[in-house]
């Protein structure tokens, strides 16, 4: 299988206007965009019934002790975690490409409605449902895509993993509010193939990307 973008190249960077945050002319940062990029895909094996996409960034600091930190930096050799930014299943086997902004357009305080989307999928919650779970102006489900948004002090440029799988089921077996750990364990052995496409992305005037 084979994943490509209008929206940006395998290993460079995003665009602002796919991000979450962008930087700002003060302060640190700033709403971005935040619509979905661009995708197709091609080559799916034989007895594919369905797809599903996930994009995760694995770069995400483990500790949060210096994240956003005046006079800190997060450092590069830190720990990293998977931050989900989105998680889409049931995207029929006839489909094989999602326009830009078709799925996100801006962003969405206490985050955009779901399940159901557009195709007849069903987008999981994403991982800043956890990190605004305090803020009480943006506290919410986030369904759906949302953007690149990592640390302003991170010394480690951070990678947007975006995979789409090929599966042999026509609906994928998760209900409810279900993340990317939940896609990942339920099509465990029902993948007939996958492709990646991969973004970087960086909020620190110091980092060169």
């Amino acid at each position: 299988m084979e994943l490509t973008s209008n929206s940006f190249t395998d290993g460079q960077p995003i665009p602002g206007e796919f991000a979450f945050c962008i930087p700002a002319d003060t302060g640190h940062v700033c709403l971005g965009g935040n619509l979905n990029p661009h995708l197709a895909w091609s080559g799916a094996p034989s007895g594919t019934r369905s797809f599903v996409l996930i994009c995760h960034d694995p770069d995400v600091p483990s500790r949060g002790d210096d994240v956003n930190q005046e006079g800190r930096s997060v450092p590069a050799d830190l720990p990293r975690v998977d931050f989900f930014h989105w998680v889409l299943v049931d995207l029929p086997a006839d489909l094989g490409e999602i326009a830009a902004g078709s799925f996100s357009h801006e962003v969405t305080p206490a985050g955009k409605p779901g399940p159901q989307a557009a195709h007849g999928s069903r987008q999981g919650i994403n991982d800043y449902t956890v990190w605004f779970a305090a803020d009480d102006a943006m506290r919410g489900d986030y369904h759906g895509y949302d953007g690149p948004c990592p640390p302003w002090n991170d010394t480690l440029v951070h990678h947007y993993v975006f995979t789409v799988f090929a599966l042999d089921l026509e609906r994928c077996p998760v209900e409810g509010h279900f993340g990317g750990a939940d896609v990942r364990a339920a099509i465990a052995g029902h993948v007939l193939g996958e492709a990646r496409l991969t973004g970087i992305y960086s909020l620190n005037p110091a980092v060169n990307i």
